[in-house]
């Protein structure tokens, strides 16, 4: 159901993302809000687990959600799919289908008019909602953490 089809709800879910990127401190490499589902390309959190991080986000959004327009019921699905991405091949793949998402959905002409995406981040520099971190970033994190030395 397109629960997420209001601007605000888009708003609020970036929000709590950023939220809980500083709390369990993990990468947000890319992401793309839309009306019915939300595709998240992250970190391993070092607090955590990535399902602790899906949990954190749903529950905080459904919290400030249902605080502001006073809506209740089941608003997430129980599951969420994810899939772990190994190479940056595989990375540029992924984000290039996600931010694509909205154009093939025809929300919107060009991917960079979906306010709810990483993709002016990328290609401008824009800051928005959520912090962008790239592959080198996590690459460092994994280097430091293991005092392995990078090229």
């Amino acid at each position: 159901m397109p629960l997420l089809d209001r601007e605000q709800a888009r708003d609020l879910l970036l929000t709590v993302l950023e939220v809980m990127r500083e709390r369990y401190h993990f990468g947000v490499v890319g992401y793309v809000v839309m009306p019915e589902h939300v595709h998240l390309l992250i970190s391993e959190p070092q607090i955590g687990n990535p399902s602790t991080v899906v949990q954190a986000v749903k529950l905080g959004f459904t919290r400030r959600w249902r605080a502001t327009t006073g809506v209740s019921g089941q608003f997430w699905q129980r599951r969420f799919y994810d899939f772990n991405v190994w190479s940056q091949r595989k990375e540029v793949e992924k984000l290039k289908y996600m931010h694509r998402n909205p154009v093939v959905r025809g929300l919107v002409e060009k991917p960079e008019d979906w306010r709810w995406s990483s993709y002016r981040s990328y290609v401008y520099g824009e800051d928005g909602l959520v912090r962008i971190n790239d592959w080198r970033w996590w690459e460092k994190k994994i280097r430091d953490s293991t005092g392995v030395k990078g090229s």
